[in-house]
């Protein structure tokens, strides 16, 4: 059986490796009448990436990874599969309209298969090895293409998080971060990364979060507000938290959540004066307050 195997492995091997290139002409003629995004992609770039999956195709087949393995272990074969994913996903190419492109090339070594082995039993056996084999290669791209559209969601959500919570300087040594929105633990670190980076950039003596713009606080949140806090006064700063509304106050209150070592104040214009008053006590003006700019820090 294993014999068998191996005889049909060797037969698949030369017939692609005897017919390659009307393997790859056959593939690109087909992706250029069938492909919706035909226009993206060129055809000169479709018949060098088809010629570089056939040659791989054929020297995985022709060494010693295992049958069921050369397109996941096979690196020359499994490189080239998600490289073509790569790149037509960059070009708007569809998942399905990817996948169907490896199916196509699958349907065109069947058929080149079917009439060059005259042996019935061989090509059966040939025909379905190439099945199982190249159906592995559309299974790769479909999932090249999911990790690829997570790993730009999960870059352009970090962006957006980063955008969405400003380190602004308000005075010398003062900065301030408005938070506006829930304050979900993804959220927490970044505006910790942010602050603690802009508090040793611009040595920072005072920091000011706000709270007006979030809607609620609960324990997690406030769980969060308190480790950066604790992150910013290990880099020397103080910390006050502004914005406390009458009602996150009661409901901090209900839920017995104890911010008494953090200073609070219940709007940025308070914490900004006491802010000042800490630093002037500590390093005497070096400006005048006419001299002062806001800027975006972060």
């Amino acid at each position: 059986m294993l014999g068998d195997r191996q005889r049909t492995r060797e037969e698949i091997a030369r017939v692609v490796d005897e017919h390659r290139d009307r393997i790859v002409a056959t593939w690109v003629r087909t992706q250029e009448s069938t492909l919706a995004s035909a226009a993206a992609v060129d055809g000169d770039e479709l018949r060098e990436e088809a010629e570089v999956i056939v040659s791989c195709l054929y020297e995985g087949l022709a060494g010693a990874t295992p049958l069921d393995q050369v397109v996941t272990r096979f690196p020359p074969l499994r490189n080239a599969v998600i490289d073509l994913s790569h790149r037509w996903a960059r070009l708007g190419v569809s998942a399905a309209a990817i996948a169907g492109a490896v199916f196509v090339l699958k349907d065109t070594c069947v058929g080149v298969l079917t009439e060059e082995i005259s042996d019935l039993e061989l090509r059966l056996d040939a025909v379905e090895l190439t099945h199982r084999l190249l159906d592995g290669a559309g299974l790769l791209t479909f999932q090249t293409y999911v990790d690829s559209r997570e790993e730009i969601i999960q870059r352009q959500n970090r962006q957006l998080l980063e955008t969405s919570t400003p380190v602004v300087r308000l005075w010398r040594k003062v900065l301030a971060v408005p938070l506006i929105g829930t304050l979900d633990s993804g959220r927490a670190q970044i505006v910790m990364e942010s602050l603690l980076q802009a508090i040793q950039e611009n040595e920072a003596a005072v920091a000011i979060i706000d709270i007006t713009g979030v809607p609620t606080v609960d324990t997690a949140v406030a769980q969060h507000l308190m480790q950066t806090v604790a992150a910013t006064r290990l880099m020397g700063a103080d910390c006050i938290l502004s914005g406390i509304r009458p009602q996150i106050a009661q409901l901090i209150a209900r839920l017995g959540i104890d911010l008494s070592e953090i200073v609070t104040r219940s709007s940025l214009a308070d914490a900004l004066t006491m802010a000042m008053r800490m630093v002037d006590e500590v390093w005497p003006a070096e400006e005048k307050p006419g001299e002062s700019t806001l800027s975006n820090v972060s």
